[in-house]
């Protein structure tokens, strides 16, 4: 009775950080809104989703029934975002328009195809038992899944130096620190330590950010407004300028 009431509400948590992982991997939306209307990628980092899309292929081989039986929703949530961060990372490309960058990019996305089919062929020729086989790439995952928390915080550099999270997405960190909640309460129902560790930490890496976005939002706030200020005082000037070079012309021909 205990146990069957114990694997419902793992399920239906499991459904919930099924969804909630669905908006974490929708979250860049408007920011890849903002990079098609602008044209360029600006000074938006590729490495939450390079980091994102390794993560997920991994969390797809740990689902596997040969691999750790009885994760469906495990395989369902990450083989959507897999599909959903190389729809981001086509569009950085098409967008980027620093020829060395995209290489890089393009470079790190052929190192993880390659490094997960290496991973997948060794896991099931020479590991032979499900124990071993999620032992394995459990270890693995919570590698990169920490990579994938930790991401973005590769941005909080600049957002220091700036005082402006203008390029650290809030609604990446918000639904990243509400995954890590989900997945961790998933990870006790019952206990697996390798979604439990880096489901753990990714709530404390996304706190961080939630909390670095509070500090600086309002000079975020005066550091667009002033932009906007020194584009509209540079546009009067430059409307001046050409008003003043027009005057003589008018006088000339007038004479």
């Amino acid at each position: 009775m205990v146990s069957h009431l114990v694997n419902t509400i793992r399920n239906v948590v499991g459904i919930t950080g099924n969804v909630i992982a669905l908006f974490l991997f929708l979250s860049p939306v408007p920011t890849f809104v903002q990079i098609w209307k602008k044209g360029s990628v600006e000074l938006f980092s590729p490495t939450p989703y390079l980091a994102t899309l390794i993560n997920c292929m991994v969390w797809v081989i740990y689902g596997l029934p040969m691999v750790h039986p009885n994760s469906t929703l495990v395989v369902t949530i990450n083989g959507t975002g897999t599909a959903i961060e190389v729809v981001y990372l086509t569009l950085f490309l098409i967008f980027c328009h620093d020829k060395k960058k995209r290489s890089k990019v393009l470079l790190i996305v052929l190192v993880e195809l390659i490094f997960i089919a290496a991973v997948t062929t060794l896991v099931l020729t020479v590991v032979h038992t499900t124990e071993r086989r999620s032992m394995v790439i459990g270890i693995i995952a919570i590698l990169f899944n920490i990579m994938m928390y930790a991401a973005p915080l590769s941005v909080m550099k600049l957002v220091i130096s700036t005082k402006s999270v203008e390029f650290m997405p809030f609604f990446l960190s918000l639904t990243s620190f509400a995954n890590g909640v989900a997945w961790a309460t998933y990870a006790f129902l019952p206990f697996d330590p390798f979604i439990a560790v880096p489901n753990g930490l990714g709530t404390l890496f996304s706190l961080a950010q939630l909390l670095l976005y509070a500090t600086y939002y309002k000079s975020t706030k005066r550091i667009i407004a002033a932009r906007q200020e020194t584009k509209i005082e540079m546009h009067l000037s430059e409307m001046a300028v050409n008003g003043g070079d027009d005057d003589p012309m008018k006088a000339s021909r007038a004479a």
